[in-house]
């Protein structure tokens, strides 16, 4: 059975259908996770959007 590790603690982790929170650990990591994501703490490389590109609701 595959192990992988927890994304927030680095604690080893069996991957199975047995444990609800894979890939993490606990409940608390899933959360501590989920709140990194809302603070947006986490971002993906590349150049800003062009806001110009976005056709404005108002306009359409």
């Amino acid at each position: 059975m595959p192990v992988v590790n927890c994304p927030t603690c680095q604690k080893k982790v069996e991957w199975t259908e047995a444990n609800k929170f894979r890939p993490f650990c606990s409940e608390r990591c899933k959360q501590i996770d989920l709140g990194a994501w809302a603070e947006e703490k986490y971002t993906i490389p590349g150049a800003p959007a062009d806001d110009d590109l976005i056709p404005d609701q108002d306009n359409l």
